[in-house]
Formats: structure tokens, sequence, C-alpha cells
């Protein structure tokens, strides 16, 4: 039994109890070497001759599945699964496992994090202030600002109960928003184009696919409030960087946080980089200990439960 281990957090100089349990279960396991998500011509080698796959944000292609005849599940380390063919892995009888919820505290603890970065400056003052000024800057409070949700899952859930907490008004947009929860928790379920046009604040949680590609795009953001605030601990490819940056640039949005990119890592002349009123992290909202633990531990009971039964409850490709 032969099992390739991508994510970068889950290396050979992890200490984890998930991993041991998966070193008990192979006979031999091959680590990333670039220590970061790997090409489709970087994984062709390495997946040779594997019966399973732990999976980062790697790119699995269609070239990538048939250039393996023995892989029989490849289990994602986190809840994405838009860098994975489903189709072409669904048709090579391939089952593809994800672990829905595992990091929804970690990201909504960074989307909160960024939007209180955003609304008090804070990277910007800390650089100053290191620099020796001492230049103050006025900027907002999150109470009784509405706080826009664009998908409602699991992250989107755990967003909404910490910016309540902050006496944010909350709506979302879901296209299977769970009313009850959204009632309990004080949130207002709306059409996405009120979402958008409402929000003082608008954080992105939703799934890449061609549906939600460039969600927020020239028209969308001519929509949105003057000042308003874009968030993204989601995926890159939801947003038109273009069309952000030129409203940055305006003045039309107050600034945005992003944690996603539509290529990763962007290139040292990204043109989001070089505006001010930009907060950027390297896509690292499950990067804690305690969401590490859980992603580890579902992906490797995943891979395990498939390999050993046919089945797992987490396939999302049958």
């Amino acid at each position: 039994m032969k099992v390739l281990v991508t994510p970068t957090s889950f290396g050979p100089s992890a200490q984890m109890a998930p991993k041991d349990k998966l070193l008990e279960f192979a006979d031999e396991i091959v680590y990333n070497p670039e220590k970061r998500p790997l090409t489709e011509d970087e994984l062709i080698p390495l997946l040779k001759d594997c019966d399973g796959f732990l999976a980062g944000l790697d790119f699995i292609t269609e070239k990538v599945l048939k250039s393996t005849d023995k892989l029989r599940v490849i289990s994602r380390y986190g809840i994405g699964c838009d860098r994975v063919d489903l189709d072409a892995a669904k048709e090579r009888g391939i089952y593809v496992t994800n672990t829905p919820g595992a990091n929804a505290d970690a990201v909504a603890d960074l989307t909160l994090g960024l939007m209180l970065a955003l609304a008090r400056a804070i990277p910007m003052l800390d650089r100053a202030t290191k620099q020796g000024e001492w230049k103050r800057r006025t900027g907002i409070e999150l109470g009784g600002k509405t706080l826009g949700l664009l998908g409602f899952g699991a992250i989107g859930k755990m967003t909404a109960r910490r910016a309540v907490a902050f006496g944010m008004n909350v709506i979302a947009y879901d296209p299977y928003i769970d009313e009850s929860y959204a009632k309990e928790h004080g949130v207002a379920p709306k059409t996405q184009e009120q979402v958008i046009s409402e929000s003082d604040f608008l954080s992105l949680h939703l799934p890449l696919m061609e549906a939600t590609k460039n969600i927020i795009n020239e028209d969308s953001i001519d929509k949105m409030r003057p000042g308003a605030f874009v968030i993204n601990t989601a995926r890159g490819g939801l947003i038109d960087e273009a069309a952000l940056y030129k409203a940055l640039e305006s003045g039309h949005l107050g600034g945005a946080a992003l944690d996603a990119y539509e290529n990763e890592p962007p290139d040292a002349g990204f043109p989001l980089y070089q505006l001010p009123n930009v907060i950027t992290t390297p896509h690292t909202g499950a990067h804690t200990v305690e969401a590490s633990l859980n992603m580890a531990t579902m992906a490797v009971d995943n891979l395990i439960e498939v390999m050993e039964t046919g089945d797992c409850r987490n396939i999302v490709n049958r």
C-alpha cells in the first residue's frame, strides 16, 4: 500500500496522531518535495504506483489521473475540490473525499481578523509606527455595520456567529441556505444581488465552479456601496482581480483583504500588492494547530475507510 501525501502541514516532521495512523496503515508514504501545491507535471511521477493520495491544493487534472493505474482514492485535506477533475476521477473509478467543517472555525477567525484589520487599518498603522511615524488614522467600528456573506456553509455560519457577537447586522445568500440556522442566529437570508448591494463588508465563502467564477466582477462591484470592503478567504477565482484593482484605486471600494488569489502565489509584481488599502495573506485560513489536526484526522480516516470498505460518507464524486 503506497500513499502520496502533499499537504505542507502534514510533512515528514509533523507530529500528530493521524500521521501515526497512516504510517501504520500504509507500507510506503511519499511526501511533497516542493512544500507548495504541485503542478500536474510534478504530480505524475510522484503518483506512480500509488494506491491512495492525501491531497493538498494540488492541480489534479485529467492528465494526472490518466497517468496512474492503481490510484483508488484522493482524500482532500480540506473542503474545496475545484482543483480536482471530479468527472475524470469518477470515470476512472477513483473516489474523491473531503473534510467538511474541519477548518470552519479557523477560516472564520481569519475572516473576522481581516475585517478588523481593514476597519482600523492595522497593518498600515503597524508599519508606520515601526518606521518612526506617529500617525493616527480614524477607522470605523464593526458594530451596526452590515456583513454580507456569499455562501452560508460551515465557514459562513461560523463567520456569522462571530460577526453577530460584534453587533453587526448579518445577511447571507446561499442557494441552499439553512433558514432555521439563519433564524436561530440572527442572520437574514437575502438574494445574491441584495447581499452585494447592501453590505458594508462583503465576505466570500463559496466553492469555485463555473457558476461562481468571477462572481465579483466589474458589474457586481458597481452595485456595491461606496467605501465597502471585500474579504476573500475562499478561492481566488471568485474575484475578477483587475476589476477589483480598478475599484480600489478609484476609491469606489474602501479596501480588500485577500487570502486567496487566481494564481498562487502571485508574481512579485502583482498589482494588488501595490495598493495601501489591500491586506494580503498567503492562503493561510486553515493553518491553525486545531484545524490542521481536524483536517488530518478526517482526511486519513476518509482514505483508510475507502481503501478498506470501498465507501465513505465524505465522497464528493459518486
